[in-house]
């Protein structure tokens, strides 16, 4: 398989990958559709944000859209994102990975 092949194959990976890691990410650090969980990284970012903004969490912070995100999905524009991000650096890392292969064997990867 060719550098360019490869590179192909883990950019759609790396899209299907972030595409679903982002819903479970969301989950783990705590924000959920039910809300933010209590004593999760998302309660505390949801505290440091309701202090600096003299008690309540403004909208289009960075929470908000978190919990947003969280709650009611991705948007098609940020799955958009997401997908693309994902793509780009599985794609990096595969041409990489190949490319360093080829050099440790001395062989023609740009076939």
């Amino acid at each position: 398989m060719g550098i360019v092949t490869f590179a192909a194959v883990s950019a759609a990976a790396g899209a299907a990958g972030a595409m679903a890691l982002v819903p479970a990410a969301l989950g783990a650090i705590g924000f959920t559709s039910g809300g933010i969980s209590a004593g999760s990284y998302a309660a505390g970012m949801m505290s440091s944000y309701a202090v600096a903004n003299g008690g309540g969490v403004a909208a289009g912070s960075l929470v908000s859209i978190l919990q947003s995100a969280a709650a009611a999905g991705l948007s098609v524009a940020t799955k958009a994102v997401v997908a693309s991000a994902g793509a780009s650096v599985a794609g990096g890392v595969g041409a990489t990975v190949v490319w360093l292969a080829g050099l440790s064997q001395n062989t023609g990867v740009w076939e």
